[in-house]
């Protein structure tokens, strides 16, 4: 049995996802690596060290974030994603990492996807969803690992999205 470990730096996992696999990477925020802007995503803590999670079916619990809009940057991506999927105002954000993703076999294949990984201090609205998320969970920061789910194969790069950000 491995006992799961962070992803190094560029160190390439293979991923499966919508029926592809993808070969990803952890990156560290100094430089972006190539590929096209495929958004951001938080971990969202509120002042008292709560995690956010938001949920589309309130069974599978994920870190809020998604798809930039034309010549957003990275941080105004990562704002009003937070703001539009979990309600939650961004206080102040700290970058801490990319993970690109290259497609190497299924309908994608030779797509290369970059996506930002940020620690972002919110203040949470009141609850009201306008788009694809149903539900809204606010769980201490300590039990990410038995609420957030991930897909399979993507667990060494949570691991170290969460060791990033001192959790």
């Amino acid at each position: 049995m491995t006992t799961l470990r962070p992803a190094g730096d560029g160190e390439e996992f293979s991923a499966q996802s919508n029926n592809s696999e993808w070969l990803v990477a952890w990156h560290p925020p100094a430089t972006v690596p190539d590929g096209v802007r495929h958004g951001a995503a938080g971990i969202c803590l509120t002042d008292d060290s709560y995690l956010v999670l938001i949920s589309p079916d309130g069974e599978r619990w994920g870190l809020p974030g998604g798809r930039p809009e034309p010549k957003e940057t990275w941080d105004e991506t990562l704002r009003r994603e937070l703001l539009e999927e979990a309600c939650a105002e961004v206080m102040r954000a700290r970058l801490l990492g990319f993970v690109r993703g290259e497609c190497i076999s299924g309908a994608e294949r030779g797509r290369v996807l970059v996506r930002s990984f940020w620690k972002a201090i919110v203040r949470l609205r009141p609850w009201a969803p306008e788009f694809e998320i149903s539900s809204r969970m606010v769980i201490p920061a300590h039990e990410w690992r038995q609420h957030l789910w991930i897909e399979h194969s993507y667990d060494s790069i949570y691991l170290r999205a969460f060791t990033e950000a001192d959790l």
